[in-house]
């Protein structure tokens, strides 16, 4: 009798790739950056869906950018 299976490799996230300087010395490329008036695209509120969880990004009165959950 015979069995068979499934298998499932899982892998971790990798680190970010370096670069090379021409002195030598590694260094991470830069981080991404989005201006908050490009993701908001005009509204006042906008909903993140990160792992099964909404967020809430909302522009307050006063210019200021709230997170929650």
């Amino acid at each position: 009798m015979s069995t068979s299976g499934t298998l499932l490799t899982l892998s971790r996230l990798q680190p970010p790739p370096t670069l090379s300087h021409p002195d030598g010395v590694a260094m991470t490329p830069p981080v991404r950056r989005i201006s908050s008036q490009r993701l908001l695209a005009g509204e006042r509120e906008l909903v993140i869906q990160h792992l099964g969880s909404e967020y809430h990004l909302r522009l307050t009165r006063n210019g200021k950018l709230i997170l929650t959950k």
